[in-house]
C-alpha cells in the first residue's frame, strides 16, 4: 500500500468512526462539513428522511475572501442564517473525520456566533 492510499483510508477509517455516532433527526439534524483544496462546503441533513435542508458552498462564487479559513466562516455565517430562514435550532455537527482545528473549527465558531447550537 502506498503513502497516499493508506493516507485515504485513515481518513475514510475516522470518517466512519465519526458518523456512527452522529445520526440527524428532525429535531436536531446533522450538520456535515466538506472542505477540499480550493472550497467548502456545509449542509444541513436530516438522515431519517434522508433529505437535505440546508446546502452553502464556495463553489461558483466570485466575491469571497482569498484564504480558506476566511471562506470557512463565510460559509458558517450562511449556514447560519440559512437554517435560520428553515427554523433550524439545535444541530448535530459532524466534522467528516477531520480534526477540529483550524478551518473546522472556523466554521463552527461562526456559525455558533450567528445563532446555531451544537
Amino acid at each position: 500500500m502506498n503513502r497516499l492510499s493508506h493516507k485515504l483510508q485513515k481518513f475514510q477509517l475516522r470518517k466512519s468512526r465519526t458518523r456512527s455516532n452522529i445520526i440527524g433527526t428532525p429535531e436536531r439534524p446533522r450538520l456535515s462539513v466538506n472542505i477540499s483544496n480550493i472550497h467548502v462546503t456545509a449542509q444541513i441533513i436530516n438522515d431519517t428522511e434522508h433529505k437535505t435542508l440546508v446546502y452553502v458552498s464556495t463553489v461558483g462564487k466570485k466575491d469571497l475572501p482569498s484564504t480558506m479559513t476566511e471562506k470557512a466562516e463565510w460559509v458558517g455565517i450562511e449556514i447560519a442564517k440559512r437554517a435560520k430562514a428553515a427554523k433550524v435550532k439545535k444541530v448535530a455537527f459532524d466534522r467528516g473525520g477531520r480534526v477540529y482545528h483550524g478551518r473546522v473549527k472556523a466554521l463552527a465558531d461562526a456559525a455558533r456566533k450567528t445563532g446555531l447550537e451544537f
